[in-house]
């Protein structure tokens, strides 16, 4: 019998009633958060025509950071 994989995305994000800048503080002080969601939020930061580039650095230090630390 063949299986066909479940295709649906989840388009709704609870987060995103949140500020960009509160939601890339809580994923880079958390080691959980995969590299997916940190470049989904690198992402977003770009689109802002008022991105901090603070945030930016905090973001591709933690893309690059060892799990191991």
């Amino acid at each position: 019998m063949r299986q066909t994989a479940e295709t649906s995305v989840q388009t709704w994000n609870p987060c995103s009633d949140r500020p960009l800048h509160e939601r890339i503080a809580e994923a880079v002080q958390s080691r959980a958060t995969p590299i997916s969601q940190l470049l989904r939020l690198m992402s977003a930061l770009d689109a802002e025509g008022n991105a901090n580039e603070n945030l930016r650095l905090q973001l591709r230090a933690r893309i690059g950071a060892p799990l191991s630390v």
